[in-house]
């Protein structure tokens, strides 16, 4: 089983997607959760790029432990003096440094010679060699480069002292087929290629960056360089997380594996997410919000039988911790009973088929399909939660200068039950006086308030969710006062809990 090293670029080429761009402070933050994602190198920036790139980098070399700290630079004499000064203190660095050596980007953007290029390549690996023992090269625009010369400037840079040589598809333009070939061949001809790890940077102009990769690793290549979520220059680059969990699913075709943590995938995402407000698409593969989301009936009938039957990866080991069942117009009658039993709902099968049948029609007229839609459903078929609970009377005290107090008398059973508390504010003393006497071991999960209507007489609507027992059941209450409302959303979840109990 080959261990595949994952180099992550999102500090440097991610950065370079458009809003993209992160402070020190950021980078910092960022660098810290690779390092606990279990990444082997950070390229951390472009150290001669700017101040801030350059403090980025040094700061992270400082405190960041674990991971390579990497620096990009140019096949230029200052880019690498830069990269070096910006790196010397960190405990493990690395220098990367690159130069085209495609013929059209030599005509018409660099204008020089292959000769020339592969002249300043050799000279400037071994000047970034002279600062540090491990270097990388990149000849940039590999996938269009003349393969007969690639050879060439492989065998040379690792000659001049590069310990790990990357193949980077900079325009996205190859096919798996033919990057496969190409990785392929440069071990069949480059005679000195066991002194260095082949590297690949593959970017996602055609969608083909992370197929491209794990071409190359079927051919040898021993590095993927990739970034969270994909972000990256145009289209983006190879996404860590489909490469590593792809690698991860499949070893018994790749016989390779990484030292990536995944279950630290979904945090790493959500943070990127977070710190440069790019959103993640909800189809993308491993972190996008329908990754293991399913409508299905069949699908979803399947998932409730056994998890496998439609599901390659478990949600638990990229950091999740449930499958998600959609409710909607293709969803079947098991998923929907599931459903209401995890709302504290059992029905009869007569009961059920009326109220399924209410559910398909209002899926056909509505995109999404909440937990209240469901709940009105069954209401209006006349089947309802058992109210152990009932709110009698409810008195609220709160001011700037008095400690809020709530007077609040259930009826549990056939009996009528007083309490007064204190809190925090009189949502809290409300809650605190329902907790004591129903004597609940619920954990309220979610309060949310939302107002119905608009104006100050509003009828407000609260919903709350809670757990017990690793199960989880939501309650909403209306009312124009909206303590009142809250103190009924708290009350109708708790029957729901008795309910199932019962």
């Amino acid at each position: 089983m080959r261990i595949i090293k994952i180099f992550d670029t999102t500090l440097r080429d991610g950065e370079q997607s458009p809003g993209a761009s992160m402070n020190t402070a950021e980078k910092l933050l960022v660098a810290k959760q690779l390092a606990k994602l279990g990444v082997d190198v950070i390229e951390a920036g472009f150290a001669y790029s700017s101040p801030g790139d350059f403090e980025a980098i040094k700061t992270i070399g400082n405190e960041v432990e674990g991971p390579v700290i990497c620096s990009l630079a140019r096949a230029r004499e200052e880019d690498i003096k830069s990269a070096y000064e910006a790196l010397k203190d960190a405990p493990k660095k690395r220098i990367h440094t690159f130069h085209s050596t495609s013929d059209i980007h030599l005509k018409y953007q660099f204008r020089v010679s292959r000769e020339e290029a592969l002249k300043r390549s050799v000279e400037m690996v071994k000047l970034a060699r002279s600062f540090v023992d491990d270097v990388e090269f990149s000849p940039m625009d590999a996938t269009r480069t003349d393969i007969n010369y690639l050879c060439e400037v492989v065998e040379a840079v690792i000659e001049a002292g590069a310990s790990t040589v990357n193949i980077p598809d900079t325009v996205g333009y190859i096919i798996p087929v033919e990057f496969g070939n190409i990785i392929k061949t440069l071990f069949e001809r480059v005679k000195n290629i066991n002194k260095a790890i082949i590297s690949v940077h593959c970017h996602n102009d055609l969608g083909l960056s992370t197929s491209n990769s794990l071409s190359a690793v079927l051919n040898g290549a021993g590095q993927i360089e990739c970034t969270i979520n994909g972000i990256g220059e145009r289209a983006g680059n190879c996404s860590l997380e489909e490469v590593v969990m792809a690698l991860r699913t499949r070893k018994d075709l790749f016989k390779a594996d990484t030292k990536i943590k995944t279950e630290e995938i979904i945090r790493t995402s959500r943070l990127i997410t977070k710190i440069t407000g790019i959103a993640v698409q909800p189809n993308k593969a491993i972190v996008g919000a329908n990754a293991f989301a399913h409508e299905s009936g069949i699908h979803q009938d399947g998932l409730l039988k056994e998890k496998s039957t439609y599901e390659i990866i478990r949600p638990e080991s990229i950091g999740l911790y449930s499958t998600k069942l959609v409710l909607g117009k293709h969803s079947g009658r098991h998923a929907f009973k599931t459903r209401l039993k995890e709302l504290g709902y059992v029905l009869s099968d007569e009961e059920l088929n009326k109220v399924f049948e209410k559910f398909k029609k209002l899926a056909d007229q509505k995109k999404d399909i909440f937990d209240e839609d469901i709940e009105a459903l069954v209401s209006e078929g006349s089947v309802e939660v058992p109210e152990f609970y009932s709110l009698v009377d409810l008195y609220i005290a709160s001011g700037v200068n008095q400690k809020p107090t709530a007077a609040i008398k259930l009826k549990a059973g056939e009996e009528i039950i007083d309490k007064l508390e204190h809190g925090d504010g009189p949502v809290d003393a409300t809650y605190k006086a329902i907790s004591a006497i129903t004597g609940t071991k619920s954990k309220l999960l979610k309060f949310e308030v939302k107002g119905i209507t608009g104006g100050t007489d509003a009828l407000g609507e609260v919903i709350v969710s809670l757990e017990e027992d690793n199960r989880t059941v939501r309650g909403h209450g209306a009312d124009t006062d909206i303590i009142v409302a809250a103190a009924k959303a708290y009350i109708n979840a708790l029957n729901k809990l008795a309910a199932r109990k019962k």
